[in-house]
């Protein structure tokens, strides 16, 4: 009796065996065909972004969908953003989606420019493309034709600026932007200053600006024109949170 179970437990085992490997053999296999095509925006498309109309429409990403031989399943897309020029060494995926389009804001465009390693007030040239997967891992992929942009982003954080009688642009629009330190939350100046004097505002407006009523390297808001005696190259380092500054000839 016990011969005669070990002989059913064996040729349930094969059975089992024999009908897993059918399995394998006889499931449809899913095969990249047709890559998916990058119709708009194409290399024409050039705009500088601006925070005060940060809700607009910027831009709508728009592409032929990609083909594949086998079962039927969701295709996913991804769009990649890269510098011009670096063939997508190390390209930045700023958006997926199943659709065939993708729907950019000013401030999503300027977000994606951003993580993708642009600075803010720059022309950047980059390229553009979109890149499509099936499957849970992803790993049938096809790459669509790129085109390459032009985006000016604008910095996430409060965009300060220096202006005045003392700094490149005078007191006319726009101010001389300053640089953000994101480790240590300060902006700063460095360049040239002739004899005259500085502000600092918020925006391009006179909405928010800080001088200095005592001249004491604290910031007032709305306070009194900060003197600069003698024209040289400056570094000036300003902490609007403690609302304090330095400044210095270099």
């Amino acid at each position: 009796m016990k011969n005669i179970y070990k002989i059913l437990i064996a040729f349930v085992g094969v059975l089992a065996v024999s009908c897993n490997a059918d399995d394998v053999q006889d499931r449809p296999v899913i095969e990249a065909a047709t890559a998916p095509v990058l119709l708009t925006p194409k290399s024409d498309f050039s705009i500088v972004l601006q925070n005060t109309n940060a809700a607009n429409a910027a831009t709508t990403f728009v592409w032929d969908d990609a083909q594949y031989n086998g079962t039927k399943t969701v295709v996913t897309y991804s769009l990649e953003m890269a510098a011009a020029g670096t063939n997508f060494k190390t390209p930045t995926v700023v958006a997926t989606t199943t659709d065939k389009f993708k729907s950019f804001t000013v401030a999503d465009l300027n977000t994606a420019c951003l993580n993708a390693g642009f600075a803010p007030f720059k022309a950047a040239q980059i390229d553009v493309r979109v890149k499509s997967s099936v499957g849970t891992t992803g790993s049938v992929s096809q790459v669509s034709n790129s085109y390459t942009i032009t985006a000016t982003p604008y910095p996430a954080w409060p965009n300060w600026g220096i202006i005045g009688s003392a700094t490149p642009n005078g007191w006319s629009d726009p101010d001389t932007n300053l640089d953000y330190d994101l480790s240590t939350k300060k902006y700063s100046y460095v360049g040239p200053l002739t004899v005259g004097e500085i502000k600092f505002r918020l925006d391009d407006s006179w909405g928010t600006n800080y001088g200095d009523d005592g001249n004491d390297l604290t910031l007032d808001a709305g306070g009194a024109n900060i003197p600069i005696t003698v024209a040289g190259n400056y570094t000036i380092v300003i902490d609007f949170t403690a609302k304090t500054y330095t400044i210095k000839k270099n």
